[in-house]
This record gives structure tokens, sequence and C-alpha cells, in this order.
């Protein structure tokens, strides 16, 4: 018989040759819809750009992102996380745009062991009593962006300050953050539902009640409909008005003109001075023809923070005790510049006030105007029972 030896040479370096690297399963759960999807949206895009940069890997290894809609609907979420740990079998779990869907699926991962690397939502539970070594918040604790804002009010001088927010967790989180750091009464709370979007009442109360601000909390539609109708009823140039999520990157598209003045507290800005940033921002711009926002720019960093614990790992996720110290390393360059986690898996980070402002192209964009609060730590990090 004749011997085929360029064959079976083939054959032995098969066998040699290293088998291809199973891909790691992400998913990734997001408000994708109805009126709040430019939150989720922005998020996918930006962490989508750190894999689309690594040619689909993280750290160098291969992965696959799971993209479902929790559509701000915690009965939807819960039915998605089932999905994703029985069926997927999902290692992590990334996106949590709003922190009522987060707070609903948080147990679930956990107790399914499933990392829940959040890029938004950031709710007091869970960097408090409620804490679990499966959460991590890539982005921050809710009531830092206010407690930066309310931090800014105190310094300004403000007397009377009227707050306003959505009736949900995240509101009142971000209410509380800005009273605690505020250090005096507020002149007046509103809550207002969720899917509210008409303010024409909440304006006519302000203007009669004269305040010397005002600091309102509306993400997404929210926010673009009450700066319209704050700046209509010609109070912008006459009570100043402090915002999160209601003149940020996702926001300043729609608004424009109408924003410019209004600031927004933050942990990141498009002008913040580091190499990281300025790369990130122009492969955003390049990539989708607009300026990002502070929830790309998180979900960015919350991917290249699962990229950085894969990189650990060699792109094993079974042990889970080795997965989750990698992630605690934060090994990792955060566009944000000063990153690194605190002893309940949340940031320890600076705070920045922005104004909508043009800048150098003559877009309307956030310019940095101060930092209330460096290397700061949430306040809830001591209720945490993780060391």
């Amino acid at each position: 018989m004749q011997k085929n030896y360029p064959l079976a040479a083939a054959l032995v370096l098969a066998c040699l040759a290293p088998a291809a690297q199973a891909q790691v399963k992400i998913g990734f759960m997001g408000e994708l819809s109805g009126p709040q999807a430019m939150l989720g949206q922005d998020m996918y895009d930006g962490f989508m750009l750190a894999v689309e940069q690594e040619g689909g890997k993280l750290g160098g290894i291969p992965v696959a992102i799971v993209r479902r809609d929790s559509q701000l609907k915690p009965e939807v979420a819960t039915q998605i996380a089932d999905e994703l740990i029985e069926r997927e079998k999902v290692a992590l779990v990334a996106g949590m745009t709003f922190s009522n869907v987060a707070m609903a699926v948080t147990r679930k991962f956990a107790s399914a062991q499933v990392f829940m690397v959040s890029g938004n939502a950031g709710p007091s539970p869970t960097a408090g009593s409620a804490c679990t070594p499966f959460f991590f918040s890539a982005a921050k604790q809710n009531d830092q962006f206010a407690e930066a804002s309310g931090t800014y009010a105190r310094q300004q001088g403000y007397a009377r300050v009227i707050a306003l927010a959505p009736n949900y967790q995240a509101g009142k989180d971000f209410v509380a953050g800005f009273k605690r750091n505020y250090g005096q009464p507020l002149a007046d709370e509103i809550y207002t539902p969720l899917a509210q979007l008409d303010f024409s009442a909440e304006i006519t109360r302000i203007a009669a009640a004269r305040p010397d601000a005002v600091y309102a909390f509306y993400p997404g539609a929210n926010g673009v409909a009450f700066v319209r109708a704050y700046g209509q009823a010609g109070l912008l140039g006459k009570i100043p008005l402090l915002t999160n999520a209601a003149a940020d990157g996702t926001n300043l598209p729609a608004l424009k003109e109408a924003a410019l003045g209004v600031f927004n507290s933050s942990n990141w800005g498009p002008d913040l001075p580091n190499a990281e940033n300025r790369q990130f921002v122009a492969a955003f711009e390049a990539k989708y023809g607009r300026i990002p926002s502070e929830y790309a720019a998180q979900s960015y960093d919350s991917a290249r923070l699962i990229g950085s614990a894969l990189k650990a790992t060699g792109g094993k996720v079974d042990d889970k005790a080795v997965l989750g110290k990698a992630l605690r390393a934060a090994d990792f360059k955060s566009v944000r510049g000063n990153f690194r986690f605190n002893t309940n898996n949340y940031p320890i980070q600076d705070f920045y006030m922005f104004v909508a402002a043009r800048d150098a192209q003559g877009r309307v964009s956030l310019k940095t105007v101060s930092r209330p609060l460096s290397d700061a730590k949430d306040s809830f990090h001591a209720q945490c029972r993780m060391s």
C-alpha cells in the first residue's frame, strides 16, 4: 500500500495545533426600546466599540455578546435573566441601564454565581447592606453624581434649592445624594411619574417659588422635555439649573442650543485630559458620528474591565473566586483616569461639574467647570459586609 506521507504529516500537525479558543458568553441587558432607548443604545455602542477594537475579543479572549432589551420592565428583566442563566449559560452580564431593572435581577444572578458588571445603574442597596461579590459597578453609586451637584450648590452659596426627580429608586437616590452634600433643607422636593413628559405644572410651581437654583435628575426623554420646558418658561437665564442626566451627552443632540448654560455633574466628560479618553472619544465619534455620553464611557470601561479579568484568568470563568479577584483588581486604564474598587465593588473616583457649551467645532457639548469631589468613596460602603 502506498503511504501518503503528506496526509499523515498534516494529521499530526492538526493534532499538535492548539484548539481554537472557546468564546466566553457575556450577556448585555439594557433599555434598547421606548423613550429611554438612547441611554441603552449609547451603552451598547460603547461596550461594542471595545469589543470591536480587539477584533471580537476582550483581554485577548474571544467573546460572544448576547444582547437583550429589558424594556425598562423589571418583569421582563427577570425573564431575560432566567434565559441568560439557564439557556445561554453566560459567565457575566453587562449593561444595566436603570436601577429598578438592576435591583430586579441582582439576587437572581448572584444566586447563579453570574457576575453583573453594571455600566450605569448603581442602586444604594447593592453598595451597602445588599452588596454581593457578584455585583460590580463600573460606573458609580447613584447618589454620587447628585452628591457632586449638592457639593457644587453649597460651594456656590445657593440658599434655596428645589429638587425634582422621577418617583423610582434612582430618583430617590439622586435627591438623597444631593441633600447629603448640600447640607441644608431643600425649599421643596418634587417627585414625578417615571414616564411623565409634561412638566408645565412643575415649571409653574418653580416660577412661583423663585428659588436660588433648581436641581433635577431626569434621564433620557424626560430630561429633554424638562430642559425644554424650563427654557421656554424663561427660567434658564434667571435660575441656575443643576442636573444629572437631563443635559448629558445623550440629550444634548436633541436639545442643542436649548441646553446652553445648563449644568450637569458626572464622573466623565469628553474633555477629560488623559490619553485613554482622547482615544475613546475620537474612536467613538469616528464610528458612530456623535459625541459619546457618560453612558457610553462607563460601558466602554465596563468592557475593558471585563477584558482585564479575562486576560488575567486566561479566559477561564468557572472558578468564581479567581474571576471575582481578577475583576476587583481593575487592571485597566479607565477613560476617567482615576479608578479603583472599594471593598463593596464600587469605584473610588473623581466627580466633575460640567456646563453645556459650544466646543471647538461649534457643537453643543460638555465643558469642565470644576471638580467638586476627588477620590470619592460612595456613602454606603461601610454598610457592606464584604472586605
